[in-house]
């Protein structure tokens, strides 16, 4: 089965506890502190790997999860860093923060990869928390947290030509023709469910050329097969839309011709812009001097387009088509296009948090809150025994403001503060 559309969940390995330990030596009763570091947690890595071809492993797996990073230990030991997490996928995917809608990373060529998320660093050991005045401190640092997102992941064909065009009209045919591919052929619409790929082999050179299945009227807006494989066109160089024009199923060729090229412009103006040249098959059902062939040749022409009758069963026309394919795709190679610069997510922003030092603070009733993402950190690091531990968390809540915040709201002496799921009750310091 093809798959090329997923949604998981990943999510980093949390850094390792910092270590609460002392030299214990003979005749030494009170050795100095020797806790040493967490380790760092294991980071979520995205690779794109040529021996996938869908993204059928991550139907039922939907959650994916790195190391956590080893408490640090005693006699200034660090602790082990958490394993990375290395998830594998084809070639052509594209990594979506969900959240944002933003790209993270398009894992084009075999061997591309990316970080999408960070372990947490380790927590420092007691050792790091000594100074002339603070002889034996009795805390350490928590690990940093681990970063959890959902990711959306999508694979679109990595294709030099692209054949699109209306149900039933002989892209599949073309393609079995001109390629070695045996897509599924039959004579009603939407066979081709799954977008084929192919190799066009000529005149000692060569290009791989996809068969996307039949785009319909409202297709830009999901209809039919719609949002399912336009995203496939556009990796493409260059397109063959392909047209019947003889009219075998009643329809105007013309009018066939326009709506396609509305389908493909209302859902991307890139698409658009691609070079495209006009493949009008079925043309052993009717003869060149027909005015139904000679209408839509000049109309084709006028807009700008080469015009090439074929029969695609029979090969007729088929080597011509190719070679203009074969020198749009050198032209474009050779000339390429501006592409339009999609929104990418900030990976700087998500590892140097703005909002990490802040301090939040609210009033609940009669009791102050104070919250803050450092301040979390700190707090589950608190040593409630010691006084220097004590005193540590409380620099940190003045340092950052945050008395000064729960005082404009009111805050005074005997007032209860809530921190996590702990309550204190405030007393000033003379």
């Amino acid at each position: 089965m093809f798959v090329d559309r997923a949604e998981i969940t990943i999510k980093s390995g949390k850094g390792g506890n910092g270590s609460v330990s002392f030299r214990r030596e003979p005749f030494v009763p009170e050795g100095g502190p020797d806790g040493g570091d967490g380790g760092k947690g294991g980071d979520v890595i995205f690779v794109a790997d040529n021996n996938m071809r869908t993204l059928m492993d991550f139907r039922y797996s939907k959650k994916y999860e790195a190391e956590s990073g080893q408490d640090g230990m005693k006699k200034k030991c660090f602790g082990k860093g958490g394993s990375n997490l290395v998830i594998k996928v084809p070639p052509g995917t594209v990594v979506i923060d969900k959240s944002t809608g933003l790209i993270m990373k398009d894992l084009v060529d075999p061997g591309d990869s990316f970080v999408a998320a960070k372990g947490g660093k380790g927590g420092k050991g007691n050792v790091n928390f000594k100074s002339s005045i603070r002889q034996a401190p009795n805390f350490a640092e928590a690990g940093g947290a681990a970063k959890e997102r959902t990711v959306i992941l999508e694979l679109k064909l990595i294709a030099d030509v692209g054949l699109v065009g209306f149900p039933n009209v002989g892209k599949s045919t073309l393609l079995s023709v001109c390629t070695s591919a045996q897509p599924k052929i039959a004579n009603y619409h939407f066979t081709t469910i799954n977008p084929n790929l192919g190799v066009v082999e000529l005149y000692d050179e060569s290009f791989a050329i996809a068969d996307i299945a039949g785009i319909i009227e409202g297709a830009h807006e999901g209809a039919g097969l719609g949002h399912a494989f336009l995203k496939h066109i556009e990796r493409t160089k260059v397109l063959i839309h392909v047209v019947d024009v003889a009219g075998s199923e009643g329809r105007d060729p013309i009018e066939d011709f326009e709506k396609i090229n509305m389908e493909l412009e209302l859902y991307s103006k890139k698409l658009s812009r691609k070079p495209q040249i006009v493949a009008a098959n079925k043309i052993d059902l009717i003869d060149e001097s027909d005015p139904i062939f000679v209408n839509f040749k000049k109309h084709v022409e006028a807009k700008g387009y080469q015009c090439f009758p074929i029969s695609a069963p029979l090969g007729a026309g088929v080597k011509d088509l190719l070679s203009a394919a074969l020198a749009e795709l050198k032209n474009v190679e050779a000339n390429p296009a501006e592409d339009e610069t999609p929104g990418y997510f900030d990976f700087d922003k998500d590892d140097n948090d703005p909002d990490y030092k802040k301090l939040y603070a609210s009033r609940e009733g009669d009791i102050y809150v104070l919250s803050g993402k450092q301040l979390k950190k700190i707090f589950d690091s608190t040593n409630f025994t010691d006084i220097g531990s004590l005193r540590y968390l409380y620099k940190h809540i003045e340092k950052n403001g945050g008395i000064d915040q729960l005082k404009e709201l009111g805050l005074k002496e005997g007032d209860t503060i809530r921190i996590e799921n702990y309550e204190f009750e405030y007393i000033e310091e003379y």
